[in-house]
């Protein structure tokens, strides 16, 4: 993608990268005692369970002013360092260094998602109010509950904003075989989708249908929601790319890939060897891509209707 030191970065991101989580201090996991405290079976007993978890017993069983304490999140890849792996040592550019340029790139994308959903909605007489990127590593609190790293991205509607770990991008690049920036790009572009879909009124209305649904027939609505998202970003990247000019030879196949990669079948296959279509919550790596390339060709909202599709 053609980015340079000319284009704006969006300010609407919230920066918790290095915040740690876990229970709070007061009101948090509540642990049974009898009138006399435990006895020292039962903390045994919960001590071993608590260690097979992967959890150190000790300040969670005796936190200060008698509160559980608060269990580290798994270290990510980022935090995995070996101890001679120093930032700023001769030959070795300090990993805050790379971060910061990665950073730089999202929030190029946010900010283009804000100017070209600004002026769709504009053209429709309707007002686009700007949704919140949130960078975290390893977990983070939202509106929506507790997001963790191998979630992958989401966007909760309850607060309008959207999560990503910068270290999923690793992921989709080595784990996934989709690298490339406009694979990162696409990656915001469907969060967004699908705070253009809060916005609308389009998720409050799929709530309503799952919740009346039910759990077969909740994941095929979920599937259309998610294909919807899959077209916008699709309309995002051809509109955006009309106004500035932003593609690169390339591009379009990686954004292609980075859909195939992380369709359900796909998903599936690679972590239990077979597909359960039944299952499906984001839809099959040919209904991703056929939805994002017809976002991508026609460049019009309207050609994401996927509810009223016959076939995805």
């Amino acid at each position: 993608m053609r980015y340079g030191d000319q284009d704006r970065e969006s300010e609407n991101v919230e920066d918790r990268r290095g915040q740690r989580i876990g229970f709070p201090r007061r009101g948090g996991l509540p642990i049974p005692v009898g009138r006399g405290g435990m006895s020292l079976t039962t903390l045994l007993i919960l001590g071993a369970v608590l260690l097979m978890l992967g959890i150190n017993p000790l300040p969670l069983l005796f936190g200060t002013d008698g509160a559980p304490g608060t269990p580290d999140f798994p270290p990510t890849e980022t935090a995995r360092r070996s101890p001679i792996d120093i930032p700023g040592l001769p030959g070795q550019p300090p990993v805050e260094e790379k971060t910061d340029e990665l950073s730089r790139f999202v929030r190029r994308v946010l900010a283009d998602t804000e100017d070209v959903w600004d002026r769709l909605f504009k053209a429709a007489g309707r007002d686009y109010r700007k949704p919140t990127l949130v960078l975290f590593s390893g977990g983070t609190r939202s509106a929506c509950g507790t997001g963790v790293a191998n979630m992958g991205p989401f966007y909760c509607p309850l607060d309008r904003k959207v999560y990503i770990d910068l270290d999923f991008y690793r992921v989709l690049k080595n784990r996934f075989g989709a690298p490339g920036d406009f694979a990162q790009a696409y990656v915001i572009a469907h969060e967004v989708g699908h705070h253009v879909q809060t916005l609308l009124g389009i998720s409050d209305k799929v709530q309503a249908m799952k919740a009346r649904s039910d759990a077969r027939q909740a994941n095929a609505i979920q599937v259309r929601m998610e294909l919807q998202a899959d077209c916008l970003a699709g309309v995002w990247a051809s509109v955006n790319d009309q106004l500035k000019n932003r593609l690169e030879p390339g591009d379009i196949e990686e954004g292609l890939r980075a859909a195939a990669a992380i369709g359900d079948d796909t998903l599936q296959r690679r972590t239990q060897g077979y597909v359960v279509h039944e299952s499906f919550t984001h839809g099959s790596s040919a209904q991703r891509v056929r939805w994002f390339k017809r976002g991508l060709d026609s460049g019009q909202t309207r050609a994401c209707d996927t509810f009223n599709a016959e076939q995805l």
